[in-house]
């Protein structure tokens, strides 16, 4: 069968997921936000005792348990010190360039429930001060966050209830511009998140039953390593889908879904890769088959983890990841009808 997927409520739902914040460890808001929309499509919710989120549908044919992965967490950042001038040291969360988040605004979440904006900045941050402005090396501890707020000394940062330990997320600023393109932070891996919703939107909405049992898992930690170190019990098969990505050697592009047959874990499954690179041809689909050496996925973390299961890696391909990202909706659309074909056939 072929499947239809809803583009607007797609792209709805990922502005919403890219406009909340959810760095790896601070993923509450989020999940409160995937647990309604859950609510809203009829869709069984639970969570792990990490937070992350479990969404089941019943297969016609419950013998095998097919599981299908998409972390929501995201790149971001922590309080390490405050500086005595007022502004904030930093620690990052996840693996990033410091100079891709340099001028960046950004909000600091404080454990009362405040928020409060700043700016990401070197602190040889002015050409007309620092002579070395240019070639300063942009490196945590030369990394601090001007705070949006009147303070001159850490006393002052204090009585704004800010502490070391709070959570920093990244403004993903999306846009989606008229020719398709969604060019945001954060596109790892929500514009995934989006597409499984999209697969689980058409399913209610068309009536279509997966020939499998599904469990759809919202992970949290993916961006420090252990997103899906632990999976449910009786799950058979895996697919992590998450964001592929572009340049050296690499095929992919942007309206592409990527299908990754290695990447710095080993290989994934044959058959499993085999089948969808035969649905993606079937389909009309453009993909790219590709390996990614510095990547590791919510499926290597469940093999890692112990589980026995076959798994696979596909996603929509996305431009400067760990930066400012971009994909295409056609690459997120066409996750979506991947999943679907994979699922009922």
């Amino acid at each position: 069968m072929t499947i239809h997927p809803n583009e607007s409520y797609i792209l709805e739902l990922l502005k919403k997921l890219l406009d909340t914040p959810s760095p790896s460890g601070f993923t509450r808001e989020i999940m409160k936000l995937i647990r309604n929309e859950a609510e809203t499509l009829g869709i069984d919710f639970s969570k792990n005792e990490k937070g992350g989120a479990l969404l089941t549908l019943k297969g016609s044919d419950s013998s095998r348990k097919i599981a299908i992965s998409a972390h929501v967490d995201t790149l971001g950042a922590m309080v390490r010190a405050i500086n005595a001038n007022g502004t904030l040291a930093i620690t990052s969360v996840g693996g990033f360039m410091m100079n891709s988040i340099e001028n960046e605004y950004c909000q600091i979440h404080t454990r009362e429930g405040k928020v409060y904006t700043g700016t990401i900045l070197s602190s040889h941050p002015s050409v007309h001060v620092y002579s070395d402005a240019r070639d300063f090396k942009r490196d945590e501890k030369n990394m601090e966050i001007r705070i949006d707020e009147l303070v001159e000394n850490k006393d002052d940062v204090l009585k704004l209830g800010i502490s070391v330990g709070d959570f920093i997320s990244f403004d993903a600023r999306a846009v989606i511009t008229p020719s398709g393109y969604v060019k945001s932070r954060h596109l790892d891996d929500k514009a995934s998140v989006a597409a499984l919703f999209g697969l689980l939107e058409s399913s209610k909405r068309e009536g279509w039953t997966p020939r499998h049992d599904l469990v759809f898992l919202i992970s949290n930690y993916e961006e420090v390593g252990h997103g899906a170190s632990w999976i449910p019990d009786g799950v058979n098969e895996m697919i992590a889908v998450d964001m592929g990505a572009m340049g050296d050697n690499l095929s992919c592009k942007e309206t592409d879904v990527s299908i990754c047959a290695k990447d710095s874990t080993g290989p994934y499954d044959y058959d499993m890769t085999g089948k969808l690179i035969e649905l993606a041809k079937q389909l009309g689909i453009p993909y790219a088959v590709d390996i990614y050496p510095h990547y590791g996925s919510d499926a290597s973390a469940a093999l890692h983890g112990g589980h026995n299961i076959r798994a696979a890696l596909i996603g929509p391909g996305v431009h400067a990841s760990h930066a400012m990202e971009r994909t295409h909706k056609q690459a997120i659309i066409n996750t979506t009808k991947l999943l679907a074909a994979y699922v009922t056939r």
